[in-house]
């Protein structure tokens, strides 16, 4: 499961644990991105804050695991070379990449779709803002024009969480409480940190 995580919310972690029960997976791994290049970085904490964040959130869960490989990597973090690096190192293993439902609308313009499609099996969210015959369609949609990399989808039903890490950040710089949108334990970190409090004082620093 990849993200940015600035910064991880409970959404992912529910998202992370539903995915893994319904498909009975041995661990959900997290990887945060290093430098992403969809995103102003100039919005983003560096890399091993976000790292950190990560694993202060996932610490209590023995079926979690958080990567540090897009971190360390340097430059731009591409999808497929993280999902080629994972594929190479465990040969043996069947990896499922977990996606929210925007992320299958986008996919195919990100970074060599098809080198992501051949190494993994898609597992998207489907939740309330998308309906599931749109889900279906454009599933259908990839699948055929993806079929020569052998693409894969599941679509996963999820309870609607209608909660995203920009509107945490806007609730920090409003003043307003995150409890219970974020792990206790990430809010104390970015209460010591003070971070968040202003829209443009981030810069993305791996």
């Amino acid at each position: 499961m990849g993200g940015t995580f600035n910064p991880i919310h409970t959404g992912h972690l529910a998202l992370a644990e539903w995915v893994r029960e319904h498909q009975e997976l041995d661990e959900v791994w997290f990887v945060p991105t290093g430098s992403s290049y969809l995103k102003d970085p100039r919005q983003i904490l560096p890399g091993r804050e976000r790292l950190y964040m990560t694993a202060l959130a996932i610490g209590d869960n023995p079926f979690f695991r958080c990567l540090d490989l897009e971190v360390l990597r340097g430059g731009k973090t591409y999808s497929y070379e993280t999902l080629e690096q994972l594929k190479h190192c465990h040969p043996q293993d069947t990896f499922y990449f977990i996606v929210g439902a925007d992320c299958l609308f986008t996919i195919e313009k990100w970074k060599h779709p098809e080198r992501i499609f051949q190494n993994c099996i898609l597992a998207a969210a489907v939740r309330g803002d998308v309906s599931m015959g749109d889900m279906e369609a454009k599933k259908r949609e990839l699948e055929q024009k993806f079929s020569m990399t052998g693409l894969k989808i599941l679509l996963i039903p999820f309870l609607p969480f209608p909660v995203s890490s920009t509107d945490i950040r806007c609730r920090i710089r409003q003043g307003h409480s995150i409890r219970y949108l974020v792990p206790e334990r990430v809010i104390t970190y970015i209460q010591e940190k003070g971070y968040y409090r202003e829209e443009n004082e981030l810069f993305e620093k791996n």
